[in-house]
């Protein structure tokens, strides 16, 4: 076993992996490409409405969580995926579950920006 890393060299490998992360799964994942674009067609409404730095940082947030979700359930999904193919009670479950976060994520992005524009 080879000595673990610590300190710096630590965290740059940790920021090296999670770049690696983000680079593969915009390359593969098409509903990350999408949900990046959706986000960003947001993010470009935000100078033309009036909101305080705290609506603003909501808003945001509620993108932000929309690609954490995708992140991590294209984390389940490729971890299920190196398993095996087979159908499998919990396998089903595991993705399923991932899929819901990614949905929650995005019910809530209208959910919180219709509170703040429209509240």
């Amino acid at each position: 076993m080879r000595p673990k890393k610590t300190g710096i060299p630590r965290i740059i490998d940790a920021g090296r992996h999670s770049l690696d992360g983000l680079a593969t799964s915009w390359r593969e994942e098409a509903a990350f490409r999408q949900e990046c674009a959706l986000g960003m067609l947001f993010l470009l409404t935000l100078p033309f409405l009036d909101r305080s730095g705290l609506e603003n940082a909501v808003m945001v947030g509620s993108l932000a969580l929309v690609l954490i979700a995708e992140l991590l359930n294209t984390g389940i999904e490729k971890a299920i995926d190196r398993v095996g193919y087979e159908d499998h009670p919990l396998s089903k479950f595991a993705k399923d579950a991932g899929s819901a976060g990614v949905f929650v994520a995005l019910v809530n992005v209208p959910v919180m920006w219709g509170l703040i524009l429209l509240g």
